[in-house]
């Protein structure tokens, strides 16, 4: 039986690979020695290269051991602003698949725009996005309607909010997406993949329903997070998101935006003030000091920390007890 290796490569079989791509595909055959894709070519396995945590938790529960994933972001790295290697580019082009998150990692976006648009699956592509969150003091200008029929304001067009993976529902659409491309990339593997594709989206499902579950009936609605990574998160549960920096965490309020944060906190009735793992807490703290309130950890899963035994599912239930107590929920 072939192995993927000895099938038609896709994106040899879809166009003609620029001179580019070429080069770098060389580059990566004298570099191979150094990492895993000797290793995942001998064994027959497909090689797949993931952007992030989230991309390479999805791929690594898809693909299950047929397949050998490479994720782009060292673990414990904040994501947002990671530039590529010339050796990690090469991993994107001689890679069978790569499976990101547009608009999360420009530098990942146009690798695969360049050397991998024909093998792989960009996540966002697949759910409906919502646009990227108000973040200062201005009055919102149009409402939108979200799938549960409540209503969020936004005050003028933005680019999309990519971090999806914070709906659990979402992800369990990607999972299942993520089978079907794998399946066609490695037909004689096909019925794994969509097999664990489907028991990825089971599980995610049921994540989702204790999510509906527990933030069901809660005295505050209003969560304050370190940036604003938790929209999608807010629009599946009927939350309301009140960030401190924006889409990109390492943005810092103005003095002005901390006293208007401030003033929420004590309007919405709020007890804790949301940090993040992967970036420092220090912005929250002061916030939280200033409001008289006390600190939890929401963690986006943007990243897990070097030697950590978490996954995405464990980490998403983690904040799911935070929030409990934090809106006094019951």
């Amino acid at each position: 039986m072939p192995r993927i290796h000895d099938l038609p490569h896709p994106r040899r079989s879809l166009r003609t690979l620029p001179a580019t791509a070429l080069a770098l595909a060389g580059l990566a055959a004298g570099l191979a020695g150094c990492g895993g894709g000797d290793a995942a070519a001998t064994s027959g396995k497909a090689e797949v290269v993931a952007s992030f945590y989230p991309a390479a938790w999805l791929a690594e529960k898809v693909g299950g051991g047929d397949v050998s994933v490479r994720t782009l972001t060292e673990p414990g790295t904040e994501p947002h602003d990671l530039e590529l290697t010339p050796r990690q580019v090469a991993d994107v082009t001689k890679a069978d698949f790569t499976v990101y998150i547009g608009g999360v990692q420009p530098a990942v976006d146009e690798a695969v725009e360049q050397h991998a648009k024909d093998a792989s699956l960009d996540a966002a592509s697949v759910v409906k996005a919502l646009p990227a969150p108000e973040t200062g003091d201005e009055e919102h200008g149009h409402e939108h309607e979200n799938d549960h029929g409540h209503e969020h304001d936004h005050g003028h067009e933005h680019e999309d909010d990519p971090h999806i993976w914070l709906d659990p529902s979402r992800m369990a659409t990607i999972a299942t997406a993520l089978g079907e491309r794998l399946a066609k990339a490695d037909p004689d593997h096909a019925s794994g993949y969509r097999e664990r594709a489907k028991s990825t989206a089971a599980e995610l499902t049921a994540l989702d329903g204790a999510y509906k579950d527990g933030l069901k009936t809660c005295e505050r609605r209003e969560i304050i997070t370190a940036h604003a990574a938790f929209g999608y998160l807010a629009d599946r549960y009927d939350l309301k998101q009140i960030p401190i920096a924006g889409v990109d965490p390492g943005a810092e309020p103005s003095p002005r935006r901390m006293a208007e944060l401030t003033r929420r906190v004590s309007d919405t009735g709020a007890t804790t003030i949301f940090t993040e793992t992967l970036v420092s807490p220090k912005v929250s703290e002061a916030l939280a000091r200033a409001a008289g309130v006390k600190t939890a950890v929401l963690d986006p899963v943007e990243g897990i920390r070097k030697g950590s035994s978490d996954d995405y599912i464990s980490i998403m239930k983690k904040n799911l007890r935070a929030l409990g107590p934090a809106l006094e929920c019951t």
